[in-house]
């Protein structure tokens, strides 16, 4: 290796180091604090949790007078029935070909009304709702975007109403301007956790102003710069370190000050991990679309039959709930083989499969699902498989980290196909929903995200505390290999301004003697 090269990667690593290790060390601690505490999010079963039950006696329209009153046609997208509005049942509807993130429209279940913009009478007793009796609250007025509520599932809902409650967690609810539903719980906890956590972690401080375009981009390169910086630094370290004779001092490093070495042992110790940290979470930003493989849409009219459309066959919503028993928080009507089936949703647990017509409970046809299932792709489906537990793409993490509070169901099939993409489908066989798909991108972004950046690797995450005492380790070590590198940086830009400093002060009386 030439003089000039090694001289261009010691200064190159320096200076990368001066400028990044700051950050490396803010990541190393926010990511421990985020093992614990993530994002704010109202994740299924919080909502669940918290709707109050439906009332199987109260007079409530049928989706098809509801929709007709509302002047809604479909097809559509999504229809449910839940007390999410202001304490009072309304139906939540997504036309066919809504959005992904879009809001749904919200239409009064008892006069069919479309409702109204949400307002802070609605805000507060939606919040007063989901609270539940006897917990006061606190009307903070509205706010578009703030450090809780980046994530872009909210933008159809914004303006957001803030009401503040009285609970034993101080919980901060965000209420939709749209349909009036609370869409984000945050406790008083989680947010200060946050501020060390996950708004620190995302460099949430540049978001929600002037950098806010540019934020994706500044991520990127930072985590770009970084993974040089780090793999720069390894082969310094490994240049540096003497593997066959000490050197003169008796050590293997040539750094004879504590910080110096211990910044080129903790290189050698935790570099490679550390460059792998900081480029899955390069990953975890799909920069340039680079995960997005193009594959094509899957065909669900194979599957559903036929567009949602209320019917004047449907059963009423009191016959559903009557049939389902106490507890139902919502029913979401659904298209599975040409039928119209409604999911009854409880408090927790699997959804009751009733048939929308009678109201009764439905099974679905397992060879019929899996025929329709076949048909979802024009390729040939190369395997069925049954899962009974989890497999290395569709399992389930803990709610509050960046993948997790979304129901994994269990069983489910797993169908691949025989396409240029290799997709896979998972389907519930309870509820013939789509569980969740998958491709050779998305499974590539598994590993260079999930797996290296959180390390989701089932046998580890099913040993716990093991998986704990792994990371908090690494990442420990990838902080004192940060600290020091900080230290370091400081002290030679220290140097340095004092050595022009003093340059220009001797300078600067020689200057001044020259005429004006």
């Amino acid at each position: 290796m030439g003089s000039s090269f090694k001289r261009l990667l010691f200064l190159g690593h320096r200076w990368l180091g001066i400028v990044l290790c700051l950050f490396f060390a803010m990541w190393f601690v926010s990511g421990v604090v985020m093992m614990y505490v993530g994002y704010p999010k109202l994740t299924d079963a919080e909502r669940l949790r918290h709707l109050p039950a439906l009332q199987g006696g109260a007079p409530l329209l049928g989706p098809q007078q509801a929709m007709a009153v509302a002047g809604l046609t479909g097809p559509f997208k999504d229809l449910r029935l839940a007390a999410a509005s202001g304490g009072r049942a309304v139906y939540l509807v997504q036309p066919a070909g809504a959005q992904r993130g879009a809001a749904a429209i919200a239409v009064d279940a008892h006069s069919g009304a479309r409702v109204a913009v949400t307002d802070e009478a609605r805000a507060m007793a939606s919040a007063a709702a989901f609270a539940g009796p006897g917990v006061g609250a606190r009307y903070l007025g509205t706010v578009d975007e703030d450090a809780f509520t980046h994530s872009r599932g909210l933008d159809g809902h914004r303006p957001l109403h803030r009401v503040q409650l009285a609970d034993p967690g101080q919980t901060l609810l965000y209420v939709s301007g749209r349909t009036g539903e609370v869409v984000r719980d945050a406790p008083r906890a989680e947010r200060l956790w946050n501020y060390a956590g996950a708004w620190l972690h995302w460099l949430y401080p540049l978001r929600g102003n002037a950098f806010d375009p540019y934020w994706a981009d500044i991520v990127n390169w930072l985590a770009i710069a970084g993974t040089v910086m780090v793999l720069s630094g390894a082969t310094v370290g490994l240049l540096r370190w003497r593997f066959k004779a000490p050197y003169r001092s008796g050590s293997r490093s040539p750094y004879p000050g504590a910080m110096m070495r211990w910044h080129h042992i903790g290189g050698l110790l935790f570099g490679l991990v550390t460059a792998t940290w900081i480029f899955s979470g390069l990953m975890s930003m799909n920069p340039w679309r680079i995960f997005d493989g193009g594959a094509a849409p899957l065909r669900m009219q194979a599957l559903e039959g036929s567009a949602l459309l209320p019917s004047a066959l449907d059963a009423a919503p009191a016959a559903l709930l009557a049939a389902a028993g106490p507890g139902i928080r919502e029913l979401r009507w659904t298209r599975v083989l040409g039928k119209t089936l409604v999911l009854a949703q409880p408090g927790a647990g699997a959804p009751l499969v009733l048939d929308a017509h009678s109201g009764r409970p439905a099974a679905l046809d397992a060879s019929a699902l899996l025929a329709a299932a076949r048909a979802l792709l024009p390729d040939p489906v190369a395997s069925v498989e049954r899962l009974d537990a989890y497999d290395l793409y569709y399992y389930s993490r803990d709610a509050h980290s960046m993948t997790g509070g979304s129901g994994k169901p269990l069983p489910v099939w797993r169908i691949a196909y025989a396409d240029p993409h290799q997709s896979w489908v998972y389907l519930d066989p309870h509820t013939g929903a789509l569980a969740g798909r998958s491709d050779r991108h998305k499974r590539a972004s598994r590993w260079l995200f999930a797996m290296l950046h959180s390390w989701d690797w089932l046998p580890l995450l099913e040993r716990r505390p093991l998986w704990d005492m792994v990371l908090v380790a690494l990442s420990l070590g990838g902080a004192l290999m940060s600290v020091t590198g900080v230290v370091l940086g400081w002290r030679r830009l220290g140097r340095k301004l004092g050595a022009a400093g003093g340059t220009h002060a001797r300078v600067l009386p020689r200057d001044s003697s020259r005429p004006a």
